[in-house]
């Protein structure tokens, strides 16, 4: 019960506050905050990051910054409670892929790996097979943003256009990248842009081959 009501006060928080970080982080050392599933949430805290990235430093540092961005964009999301659970979550990957290669910080198919937890997470407190879904899905291709641009080959745009919704995607990889110390505001905002145009262009010229 006391998890659950957890769960539900961070939700409330999420949708209401303008920044729900001063809530979570006052509640993220509460005994009930390193138990099962929340723990999950937890152990962002000790997950360090490449300071060349991210300079705010571990995960969780970041977590509250991308999600007192969403806050101020939520009512731009046509699901707000789905994309302010996805800014929270969309990291829980890191923790268990982080890895020094090569002398680098690294979390490769972080994205992959949380979409899964972040299934299993959602789960514990809620039967709601649809949200649980788009979460997880915004959270699997959050990191697209970047593929796209760098015209990287693990870009998908035609599976993230049938999965989930590319301007969901885009508005929340705009908060993952305002979340980091000393970010160009400007340039993250083209980027975004940039990132929409390609992909329209991609869905729009697949929409043209199918009434061919």
């Amino acid at each position: 019960m006391i998890l659950q009501s957890l769960y539900s006060d961070i939700g409330i928080h999420l949708l209401q506050d303008s920044k729900p970080s001063v809530y979570l982080n006052d509640v993220c050392s509460d005994p009930p905050f390193s138990q099962y599933p929340l723990d999950i949430l937890y152990r962002l805290k000790n997950t360090e990051q490449s300071l060349k990235h991210h300079p705010e430093g571990s995960v969780w540092n970041h977590t509250m910054l991308v999600v007192d961005e969403a806050a101020e964009v939520k009512l731009q999301s046509r699901n707000p409670a789905v994309f302010m659970w996805a800014a929270l979550l969309h990291d829980i990957g890191k923790p268990s892929t982080t890895k020094i290669r090569k002398g680098r910080l690294t979390a490769y198919d972080h994205d992959k790996v949380g979409a899964e937890l972040s299934k299993r997470f959602l789960q514990e407190f809620s039967d709601d097979r649809l949200f649980i879904h788009e979460v997880s899905e915004l959270i699997r291709y959050h990191m697209q943003i970047l593929f796209v641009l760098k015209d990287l080959p693990f870009a998908d745009i035609k599976g993230m256009g049938h999965n989930t919704d590319i301007h969901e995607v885009a508005l929340l990889g705009l908060c993952d990248r305002l979340g980091r110390a000393n970010c160009d505001r400007n340039k993250e905002q083209v980027n975004i842009q940039l990132f929409l145009q390609k992909c329209n262009f991609v869905l729009s010229e697949r929409a043209s081959i199918h009434q061919r």
